[in-house]
């Protein structure tokens, strides 16, 4: 495997394809017909709910193949893609070392139920680009690693209850669905039916970036707090950064009061940077969690931590957790190929930071240009266009934006050749295949949007 940062498929680059746009009124039949046919068998015709295109309007496409920062519809209409898989696809579309990776581990077998060596590889790697990582397991999801991880640290501390920051989404598990962020906060349906009284009882809730409430929640009697858990970067209310001091706050509070410090870093791990948000902001987490780029694009998750923290976990210790199809040799594959491109590629980081910053001043310009209120919060290649003229830091001013001006927006991109996140509470994401004129495409396309938005 190389080491050269030119081994990243990056755009086409040609003009033919940069000027390839799709008209607002290209027809996708076979995208409406499968759509269709995917409400008879599957509720609401998606497997997951923010697919389906209820916070934009309109009907979702059905999407055929990917390949670099290109996605193509069924319909044979191609779009620069920012949602790369919601984040897992930091190379792009069908790398090719990750899907030749792939291609060999399956030959190998599908599923052994039982430890493989690249399994072994995979969690050194992660090891050595989190140090606050102790020890590490391995799952098949996000949502089973914040789940797991929350689990042992209340085994581990004795105690009962949780925090969380309203907006932050840590997947789909009864106690984290109380104000969620991602599609919870798109339908407007935060507390999620089906959810005890008795479970969601035990989670606290607070608002993102407001450290004194977290002091006073930590400094009352009986608070009985086994964990704190947030998003450092927060991505499912849409991008929102911490505010400066507030993760070390926290960090010192957790530590101060004997609650566990839980970071969710299933989007930012290896995507802000290669050691995540917690490299990035200088912070050391308790336990951290992780998901989509340590697969590459295949199902996967991981939580780890401090060793005696991890050492409460079955087999060495009384908290139990299991999977069948932990450490599956595919999704392994994918990830460990990627994650060692990431390491042995310095300049991609470095890139995706310039590709945003690049969007962002061309976002600025065009909102000044035509007087849309509008602004792009960005961390490295994390991004959310919200229309506010103020800034967002927590729920509530998420809440506030116009989300109808968004599905405007989100539509105007798509008859412009990009794919967005289709609802204003989610992260976009940006992919190390593109390349300049890929960027420049984007650009074009908001300030083409934002016009459209003005005159209308």
């Amino acid at each position: 495997m190389g080491t050269q940062a030119e081994e990243i498929p990056r755009g086409r680059g040609t003009a033919s394809k940069i000027l390839e746009v799709v008209p607002i009124s290209a027809p996708r039949p076979l995208s409406a017909a499968l759509y269709a046919e995917a409400r008879q068998h599957m509720p609401g015709g998606v497997s997951s709910p923010v697919r389906a295109f209820a916070a934009v309007g309109g009907e979702p496409l059905v999407f055929a193949s990917g390949a670099g920062p290109w996605i193509t519809d069924v319909d044979g209409h191609t779009y620069l893609d920012l949602v790369g898989s919601w984040g897992p696809l930091i190379l792009g579309h069908a790398h090719p070392q990750v899907v030749e990776a792939v291609c060999q581990a399956a030959r190998r077998g599908l599923s052994f139920g039982a430890t493989c060596p690249d399994e072994i590889e995979l969690a050194r790697e992660i090891r050595g680009a989190f140090p606050a990582m102790d020890l590490v397991r391995l799952v098949s999801s996000g949502t089973e690693a914040t789940m797991s991880a929350l689990r042992l640290a209340r085994g581990f501390t004795g105690r009962s209850r949780l925090v969380k920051f309203e907006g932050c989404y840590h997947g789909h598990s009864d106690g984290l669905l109380v104000k969620a962020g991602s599609g919870a906060t798109t339908f407007g349906t935060p507390d999620s039916a089906g959810v005890p009284a008795e479970v969601a009882r035990h989670t606290v809730t607070l608002p993102f970036n407001d450290a004194d409430a977290l002091e006073r929640l930590l400094a009352s009697p009986g608070s009985d707090i086994a964990a704190v858990i947030l998003e450092p970067v927060a991505g499912n209310m849409g991008l929102v950064p911490p505010a400066e001091g507030f993760l070390q706050r926290v960090r010192e509070l957790t530590r101060q009061h004997g609650a566990l410090l839980v970071f969710d870093e299933v989007m930012t791990g290896f995507r802000l940077a290669f050691g995540g948000a917690q490299e990035l902001y200088g912070i050391r987490p308790d336990l951290t969690c992780l998901g989509k780029i340590v697969g590459g694009g295949m199902p996967i998750g991981a939580y780890g931590g401090r060793r005696d923290v991890m050492e409460h976990v079955a087999p060495l210790g009384p908290v139990y957790q299991a999977g069948t199809l932990s450490g599956n040799p595919l999704s392994v594959a994918a990830g460990l190929t990627t994650l060692r491109l990431l390491r042995q590629n310095a300049e991609i980081y470095r890139r995706l930071e310039e590709a945003g910053a690049r969007l962002e001043a061309g976002l600025q310009q065009s909102a000044r240009r035509h007087g849309v209120p509008v602004r792009m919060q960005r961390v490295g290649s994390m991004l959310t266009w919200f229309f506010t003229d103020r800034p967002v830091r927590n729920l509530s001013e998420a809440r506030t934006c116009d989300t109808r001006a968004f599905g405007r927006f989100f539509h105007g991109m798509l008859a412009r050749g990009v794919y967005l996140p289709p609802s204003q509470f989610e992260a976009a994401f940006l992919s190390a295949a593109l390349g300049e004129a890929e960027v420049e495409q984007l650009i074009e396309a908001v300030d083409g949007t934002l016009a459209e938005m003005a005159r209308s």
